[in-house]
């Protein structure tokens, strides 16, 4: 995996001209629109990409994407395989790959279930914290010691500099911006009512398929991360609405508009910070 993230880092560079970003974004379900903001762009397949997984999961396109955004150079992923497509590891390499670019930061997107009732569909969360119910871990096996340590640490792994970053910034914007717990499950399958009240009873706000093996990866190499959920629903028996991919690209569409300008106005400040 390691040297997948080397080559795919150096077909990039030669794609774009030797492009330097500073920061790696992943949109989630229903986000992808979010690269149509980004200018002077240069667009990868992922096909053309070593070790890049192939996304079956529809409103994942499978682009990656190099250019501006913000006032900040950034590589940005149009989509992410998830850990029940079959393959826990499927996302190392283009996390590795953000890091052997010079990225600094990764900001990650997802569409999320809410735990929490007074929460809207199509409201936005700042994740704070994470807890990984998928069985198993991306960095299992052999450590490559040459992106991170064996046992890394994972508290602060929502950077809190960021979040507080984020926070001014939404408020700056007039964005409702909640702050929570994100659960990760594995899927596909939604979950049983009951699994969502002990979720809440654990201390979760949010449930989702997706973000935490890329966080794991993340931080064992370094990058400081920030990650924003659209919660696109009341999770499992918390509302008589039946739960569909369908409706979670509803939502995630309809909060499309308040994240792009959010994370736009982030990167902008983040860069003069």
């Amino acid at each position: 995996m390691t040297e997948d993230a080397h080559r795919a880092a150096d077909i990039i560079r030669e794609k774009t001209g030797g492009a330097q970003p500073t920061a790696g974004i992943i949109l989630g379900s229903g986000l992808g629109d979010l690269g149509s903001e980004i200018e002077n762009v240069t667009i990868v397949s992922y096909a053309d990409l070593p070790g890049f997984p192939k996304p079956g999961v529809e409103g994942h396109a499978g682009n990656l994407l190099v250019g501006q955004l913000g006032g900040a150079t950034v590589v940005c992923l149009q989509g992410r395989a998830h850990s029940y497509e079959g393959d826990l590891k499927a996302m190392v390499t283009p996390v590795r790959t953000f890091k052997t670019l010079g990225c600094e930061v990764m900001f990650a997107t997802n569409a999320a279930g809410c735990l929490v009732a007074d929460r809207a569909p199509g409201s936005l969360m700042a994740i704070s914290d994470h807890i990984n119910l998928q069985p198993g871990n991306p960095l299992t096996g052999p450590n490559d010691d040459s992106f991170g340590p064996r046992f890394p640490n994972m508290v602060d792994a929502y950077d809190p500099a960021l979040r507080a970053l984020l926070k001014k910034t939404a408020s700056e914007l007039g964005i409702t911006l909640y702050e929570g717990v994100y659960a990760g499950y594995l899927g596909p399958n939604f979950e049983t009512p009951a699994e969502i009240r002990a979720f809440r009873t654990l201390g979760a706000d949010a449930v989702g398929m997706s973000t935490v093996p890329e966080v794991l990866v993340a931080r064992h190499c370094g990058l400081r991360v920030a990650a924003v959920s659209v919660l696109t629903n009341l999770a499992a028996g918390m509302s008589d609405e039946p739960l569909t991919h369908k409706q979670t690209l509803h939502f995630a569409d309809l909060a499309a508009k308040d994240l792009t300008r959010l994370v736009k106005r982030f990167l902008s400040d983040l860069a003069g910070a």
